[in-house]
């Protein structure tokens, strides 16, 4: 729907999207690619960001990873891999509520967060402007996710050994509507509690970036890591942060021993 913008320019920036999605498909196709990043500093040539563009390619169950974060573009192709790219996205930890009671984490990112997750409700289609990149109005499309159980899931690079950091959460309907926030979104909360989720994924060097999803369980990723022999430590509601830590020491002896 062209929404607030002249009916031209809405049509103008839809139909670069496709273009970009077109272009950045043959370019991924023709070099046997099924992961890509973006940054929005460095996008030479391109009138705009790709929003609705990495949209349209994570939904083809391309992996996606922004600001050149290869690590999730990578992370979240398998993942989209293991749930036959049913209700997995790449996601970021955008805001906190932090309100007694209502302590929450806002998933979303400026443009590319994958339309697998959406609610039955068709996301809306539209031209916002954004205030990085010096580029033209993207196009994107705008939604909230489905809720219930979900996970949220970190590839960390130790150097020796790759860590596996995934939080197990609660996605919730947003409270009312996000005028202010014209992207794609998700509510969750964590387990086992936002300060004891929180505190524990900065111990164990998680990133902002994650990959989201619906259709995996924590068993899936257990055996995946196992699969990979890599790390793995969870934050679910059985956490508690001095046993957590000592995980944590458990595998560096453990993982130390097999260099």
């Amino acid at each position: 729907v062209p929404g607030e913008n002249a009916a031209d320019k809405f049509e103008h920036s839809v139909r670069g999207q496709l273009k970009e999605y077109l272009g950045i498909k043959r370019f991924l196709d023709r070099g046997g690619y099924t992961a890509f990043s973006t940054n929005f500093e460095d996008l030479n040539g391109l009138p705009q960001l790709p929003g609705l563009a990495a949209q349209l390619l994570m939904r083809d169950g391309y992996g996606f990873g922004a600001e050149g974060d290869g690590k999730s573009a990578g992370l979240s192709r398998l993942l989209k891999i293991m749930a036959h790219n049913k209700r997995t996205a790449f996601m970021e930890d955008y805001t906190l509520d932090l309100r007694k009671g209502h302590e929450a984490i806002l998933g979303s990112h400026m443009l590319e967060v994958c339309p697998t997750i959406a609610t039955a409700d068709k996301p809306i289609l539209d031209v916002q402007p954004l205030g990085i990149g010096g580029k033209a109005d993207p196009a994107r499309l705008i939604f909230n996710t489905q809720t219930g159980p979900a996970l949220v899931a970190s590839l960390i690079d130790l150097g020796d050994r790759f860590r596996l950091l995934v939080n197990t959460v609660e996605t919730v309907p947003t409270p009312h509507d996000l005028p202010k926030l014209p992207v794609a979104n998700a509510l969750w909360k964590a387990q086992p509690d936002l300060c004891t989720a929180s505190e524990a994924w900065i111990i164990a060097g998680g990133a902002h970036h994650t990959v989201f999803s619906h259709a995996l369980t924590l068993d899936d990723m257990r055996q995946f890591a196992e699969l990979q022999d890599i790390e793995l430590a969870v934050i679910d509601n059985e956490t508690r942060l001095p046993s957590f830590k000592d995980a944590l020491r458990w595998n560096e002896v453990y993982y130390g021993s097999k260099r």
